[in-house]
């Protein structure tokens, strides 16, 4: 019988250890989420790396998926694996007629239930205008209670920056993931500088 495990009101909704759900080990990626004022942010640096060496700056790392009112889309992890599991969500998300939580379960299920996807070294994160989800390969399904969410190496940074963004200032949920990577790439070695941000609910 498949267990999937659903975690809600996690006060900082960040996976990030060498290791840890799965035994993902996340190189060289930073996504971070943001709600804020009905605006929708999600945002990936462009580095890809290979052990100590930097193959890439410029990898997008950040997907729009036509779904419903549309959702946004980031991984952390091996890419062939990741976009290996978005094709999967996008077909859960499909038959859940664009609920995000549904689409969520239904593919961690999958993925912790099939052969060939529970050995898929990645972590998705996905957002809509309402809400927003972390999807782990060790069938895990998780939502922040503040609507900020962060995976890779960067994360921790990226999180911490966005957090004090978040509450101290009047930046919008671009403006304050754009930043918050920024910094994030300054103290972080596998997170580059080159930031690509999507949005949802933007004028």
């Amino acid at each position: 019988m498949s267990r999937v495990a659903l975690r809600c009101s996690l006060p900082n909704a960040l996976l990030m250890p060498e290791g840890y759900l799965g035994g993902v080990e996340i190189h060289g990626t930073t996504i971070l989420a943001v709600r804020k004022d009905g605006v929708t942010a999600l945002a990936g640096d462009g580095q890809v790396t290979f052990g100590q060496t930097v193959l890439k700056r410029g990898a997008v790392k950040v997907r729009r998926l036509e779904v419903g009112e549309g959702v946004l889309v980031g991984f952390a992890g091996g890419v062939a694996d990741a976009l290996a599991l978005l094709e999967r969500f996008e077909e859960k998300l499909r038959e859940a007629k664009g609920s995000l939580l549904k689409g969520a379960v239904e593919t961690a299920k999958l993925w912790r239930t099939d052969r060939v996807l529970r050995h898929l070294q990645a972590m998705i994160v996905a957002a809509d205008r309402e809400s927003m989800v972390l999807l782990s390969g060790s069938g895990e399904v998780i939502t922040p209670e503040e609507p900020l969410l962060a995976v890779g190496s960067g994360g921790p940074y990226a999180l911490a920056a966005a957090k004090a963004l978040y509450r101290h200032s009047g930046l919008a949920a671009r403006e304050i993931a754009e930043e918050a990577l920024r910094i994030a790439a300054e103290v972080d070695l596998y997170t580059s500088g080159q930031v690509t941000v999507l949005t949802l609910g933007e004028a």
